[in-house]
């Protein structure tokens, strides 16, 4: 090495030699490096969105204790190649056992934080108090949260943040995030949707312009990939904040969009002879079958078969408990089962296919070219699936990817999860190669740390432990906009902001507050339910005659049988006794308004 370079570095400490002021470091995968401090360093703890600084320098030598893991950020010297010169460290904890994300409320105020950011950012205020008219709202928000004049409104991106909203509420109960919720879930109802009497589904638009006071529909995608077609994944995620929205209200125009979004799927997207669901749809002939769609003809991938189970099906699931819905999620999980894992091939699974499942591997920016969070996504909705539906290969499978990612998609030595990488590592080569960048993007740390976090839950190995914290840490460490609020898009590999073209917003077309706030929802339920055995408030206020046979179904998630249970009920702040708690329902009660219904679930 003839040059110096800065880096960050994730790991143990091994040994700290106080006289020497340096420490060893052991990576997650073994390899020790040694670390020498600086006359200026500074070291701090980890801190949650909308918490002051939290300086640890003067406790740093302390806190240098055998198996604490942590960040350091500095300087190698080729005059030393072996040593880093620290120039700042980012403690996770007070205590080497203790982790802060670990909190029974951390993630519950992050996704408060996330969601106060969009509501400043869509919505005017009217005398002290936020207008939320979704009027206002459009798809893209600066990194500081101001909205762009583009008049662009994106059906999936009002439909992602209505997630992220709903979610919130049902952790905090803070009715500001129901009202947007609602309001939102009406608006794409009436802006956004298209009954077709003729055909009886509903689809929706990809958008709207708003400029002048006048709209214009935008039916077909705009989007590069999709351009002039109907993807599904574009329908998957209209029903995503209207459903977990839903879950809270039992409104039933609600309900009926979603059963009519559901016969477009089965009547035009289904292939009924091959199985499976095709990515895209002609918007005249509702085809997928027809020329027009180019690149995109008879194609199917991993968002048109394994997304529909976290964008909406399995809070479809928890919200009405019927088989159809069951099944359908067994469906889904069974064709990828069948179809994704390649590895004679690959390390990772295999995303786009055929008409007749064989691979395709030339399409477009993908070709032969894995997204390391589809790997982790599968992983982690496989063990969801299992828990309602026990299968043997759903396990195996996740777990495989489990075994492998760590090794071909995840950076070992700074931490976090690569972005997309080439399938096939090239002879003389040991791992993947990067197609674009080492960057790494908000959404696949999500998925690296549900996977592991469920895998750790339900089947109790260290190792799984052990990569749900890293992936939690390094997220927690690097992606937090303490300055502006909400999270990056993306970071470089050592953890630094990318704040460059539209990777440096807020809001776009990729990203609303729905993977950072379905991070906090699900890390919080996992961790509370499953790993610390601590307690979880849910809040919902259904609408007087909305849900089947007045029957709210409470379960945060699809967890192992028998795992939790109600703990206790109030409804408007008083005690409340007509609950089913192994069965985790309540029966609703019989009054002209809408009751606020506080439901605390506890491990058994």
């Amino acid at each position: 090495m003839q040059f110096e370079f800065s880096d960050s570095i994730g790991g143990y400490v091994k040994s700290f030699d106080k006289e020497k002021r340096a420490f060893v470091l052991t990576t997650s995968d073994g390899r020790d490096f040694n670390i020498k401090l600086t006359p200026t360093i500074y070291a701090k703890m980890a801190r949650n969105l909308g918490e002051p600084w939290q300086d640890a320098s003067g406790a740093m030598f302390d806190m240098l204790t055998p198996g604490r893991f942590l960040f350091a950020y500095g300087t190698y010297y080729p005059d030393a190649p072996e040593v880093m010169e620290a120039q700042y460290i980012d403690f996770q904890g007070k205590t080497v056992d203790k982790f802060r994300f670990e909190e029974p409320d951390w993630w519950i105020k992050q996704a408060e934080s996330i969601a106060e950011f969009f509501i400043k950012a869509q919505f005017d205020k009217d005398d002290h108090e936020f207008d939320i008219n979704y009027d206002t709202y459009r798809t893209e928000i600066s990194m500081t949260g101001v909205r762009h004049n583009t008049f662009r409104q994106e059906t999936d991106t009002i439909s992602r943040m209505i997630y992220g909203l709903a979610s919130t509420y049902m952790l905090t109960g803070e009715e500001i995030f129901l009202e947007a919720s609602e309001k939102g879930t009406k608006y794409l109802q009436d802006h956004m949707r298209f009954y077709d009497t003729d055909e009886n589904v509903v689809y929706w638009y990809h958008g709207i312009d708003v400029k002048n006071g006048r709209e214009t529909k935008v039916f077909a995608s705009e989007f590069g990939d999709d351009y002039e077609a109907i993807p599904m994944y574009e329908q998957i995620y209209a029903l995503a904040g209207p459903t977990q929205t839903y879950r809270i209200n039992g409104d039933p125009s609600i309900m009926r969009d979603i059963d009519l979004t559901m016969n477009l799927f089965e009547r035009f997207f289904k292939d009924h002879d091959k199985d499976g669901y095709y990515s895209h749809i002609d918007p005249i002939t509702l085809s997928a079958h027809t020329a027009s769609l180019g690149k995109n003809l008879a194609k199917k991938n991993w968002n048109s078969v394994g997304d529909h189970a976290p964008a909406y099906l399995i809070n479809l699931w928890l919200a009405t408990g019927k088989d159809e819905h069951k099944d359908f999620l067994k469906y889904t999980a069974d064709c990828i089962t069948k179809h994704f894992p390649d590895y004679k091939n690959s390390p990772f699974v295999n995303e786009r296919f055929f008409d007749d499942w064989s691979h395709d591997q030339t399409w477009d920016w993908q070709q032969n070219r894995a997204v390391v969070g589809h790997n982790l996504k599968i992983a982690w909705n496989l063990m969801r699936i299992h828990s309602i539906v026990p299968e043997k290969a759903y396990v195996e499978f996740a777990e495989k990817i489990a075994e492998l990612m760590p090794k071909y998609g995840m950076d070992i030595q700074r931490g976090g999860w690569y972005d997309v990488v080439e399938r096939v590592i090239q002879e003389g080569e040991t791992m993947p190669r990067f197609v674009w960048h080492d960057r790494k993007a908000w959404w696949q740390q999500e998925q690296g740390i549900l996977a592991y976090q469920i895998l750790d839950g339900i089947l109790k190995r260290d190792e799984y432990k052990k990569y749900a914290r890293e992936s939690a840490a390094y997220y927690n460490t690097y992606f937090l906009d303490h300055h502006d609020g909400a999270v990056y898009f993306n970071v470089l590999a050592n953890g630094l902001p990318y704040a460059l073209g539209t990777e440096r917003l807020k809001g776009s077309h990729s990203m609303s507050c729905y993977h950072s706030i379905e991070l906090c929802y699900l890390a919080q339920t996992y961790l509370n339910l499953l790993t610390t055995k601590k307690p979880l408030d849910l809040y919902f206020k259904p609408i007087p005659g909305g849900f089947p046979d007045d029957i709210l179904r409470v379960s945060p998630d699809i967890l192992p049988k028998g795992s939790i249970k109600i703990a206790s009920v109030t409804v408007d702040g008083e005690p409340y006794a007509d609950f089913d708690a192994n069965g985790l329902t309540v029966k609703v009660p019989q009054v002209k308004h809408r009751p606020k219904i506080k439901v605390t679930i506890e491990p058994t």
